[in-house]
């Protein structure tokens, strides 16, 4: 009997393995495969898509022609400092940059003898447009405080390019601006890097392929905005809360989103695609390193607590604003390269300001870390080079030396990069845009003035062209700002 069951089980194998062996031969010895699952496409506004933009940039450069600025002292915001120095910018980029360079024939000669060449100031933590003057109510639309999470708005949708503002700015030498929306929101939503150029529309000021800031805060505002209307956070616990509980729905978000276009790409049946939502879309740029965090942080204890969030989610922050503590934890900053966009003495104004010091941005250097300085405000903009020059006397009384190249990168190199533009803007170098500023002077004396302010190689203003100082709408029909014969 045994024998007998053993032939069976071995017939029954066999059997089933010629079976096989016949069904793989009239497939060509490859299994069957399922035809690939036809996705749905996705109506018009309902892809999560990173890379979609539905606001881009239609900004097209001034007019400019090729010019050389000659025999001036230049600093390049990379490193070095070139007396009798020359540079040639043609098609908006700079050409040449160094004391024996060849000048182009038919080139546009600049007589830079006894002034300055610098790159283009750049503002990292603007609110023009979003702020504009006059400031009235009817103006005010940088805060969306109606929840501590409006991740979702964009600061573009704010701006007023007829601001004035704009206009002083570009006199005092600021080619680029970085438009923050306001902090009373742990998330207040996206900034906007714009060009400082006159325009109708923000479309035509919008800096092509910078990449958005998410602005985020943390400290008094979120709390004291929605803890006096006793709704969470009303303590700095609170704020921590309730932004890990928006990043862990942002990384679910992402998590849908990722598994949806993993089935589409495999061909699998995906269904339908998740809802889109623009408030974790924004987060979801962030977990994705497509959107850099610009974060308003004031004390050490409390931007070390930041750092530590951003390892739990994997984002990296891009730069803490305001940081008047930033000088007590500047190894650490270094370490997590970040940047800290400060002022030069504007502290006191609240608690958590408190310990702000004018040695703050050089304690940063001394260490290694970016320092930044920054204005916050519509008149500040108008002299940040001598913003810069306050904190450099600050740091040098404190027995801190700083070199006219580290401070002069306070206010380009170091904030284009902290915007994610500095392989394009910030330092004067070969290839680079002709963000370029011919000051009269030192730019770091009190007595400085921006002569010409050139942006993609057009002149932007040129002092002694009434031509080009541009005028707002706002400011038309009014009485005329020109000073008289």
């Amino acid at each position: 009997m045994a024998s007998t069951a053993l032939l069976i089980a071995g017939c029954a194998t066999q059997s089933a393995a010629q079976v096989a062996a016949t069904k793989s031969a009239s497939t060509g010895g490859e299994q069957a495969t399922k035809p690939k699952a036809t996705p749905k496409p996705i109506p018009k506004g309902l892809d999560s898509s990173g890379a979609l933009d539905p606001f881009p940039s239609t900004y097209k450069p001034l007019p400019g022609s090729t010019t050389a600025i000659v025999g001036a002292t230049i600093l390049t915001a990379a490193g070095e400092e070139i007396d009798n120095g020359t540079i040639v910018f043609a098609e908006g980029k700079i050409v040449a940059v160094g004391k024996d360079v060849a000048i182009p024939d038919g080139a546009k000669r600049v007589d830079g003898r006894g002034k300055f060449v610098t790159p283009g100031i750049i503002d990292i933590h603007s609110h023009l447009g979003v702020y504009p003057s006059p400031g009235v109510q009817a103006n005010s639309d940088g805060n969306e405080a109606t929840d501590p999470n409006t991740a979702e708005v964009w600061a573009e949708h704010s701006i007023w390019p007829q601001d004035p503002g704009f206009n002083r700015a570009r006199e005092g030498g600021v080619t680029s601006l970085l438009i923050l929306p306001g902090s009373a929101n742990l998330f207040g939503g996206r900034s906007v890097t714009v060009k400082n150029v006159p325009s109708t529309t923000i479309q035509g000021m919008k800096f092509p392929g910078a990449p958005y800031g998410l602005k985020m805060a943390c400290g008094e505002n979120p709390k004291r905005v929605y803890g006096s209307r006793s709704r969470a956070p009303s303590t700095r616990m609170g704020n921590i809360a309730v932004a890990r509980r928006a990043w862990i729905d942002a990384a679910e978000y992402n998590r849908r989103w990722s598994d949806y276009r993993a089935k589409v790409a495999a061909g699998e049946a995906a269904g339908d695609p998740p809802k889109r939502d623009l408030r974790l879309e924004t987060l979801a740029g962030v977990l994705n390193g497509d959107i850099l965090v610009q974060n308003h942080c004031y004390r050490a204890d409390e931007m070390a607590l930041m750092i530590d969030m951003a390892k739990e989610f994997g984002y990296k922050i891009t730069t803490f604003h305001h940081s008047s503590e930033a000088y007590k934890i500047a190894p650490l900053l270094k370490e997590a390269d970040i940047c800290s966009a400060t002022w030069a003495d504007w502290q006191g104004f609240k608690m958590e300001s408190l310990d702000g010091i004018s040695e703050n941005a050089g304690i940063l250097q001394a260490y290694g870390a970016c320092a930044i300085i920054h204005s916050d405000d519509a008149t500040i903009t108008q002299h940040l080079n001598q913003e810069a020059a306050i904190a450099m006397g600050a740091a040098a009384r404190a027995g801190i030396p700083v070199s006219r190249l580290d401070a002069i990168k306070w206010i380009t190199a170091n904030p284009a990069k902290a915007m994610g533009i500095g392989a394009r803007t910030g330092s004067l170098e070969v290839g680079k845009m002709a963000d370029i500023v011919l000051w009269d002077r030192d730019p770091f004396s009190t007595y400085a003035l921006a002569q010409i302010v050139y942006v993609d190689g057009g002149i932007a203003y040129d002092r002694t062209d009434p031509a080009t100082h541009a005028r707002s709408d706002f400011d038309l029909g009014r009485p005329s700002l020109e000073a008289k014969p």
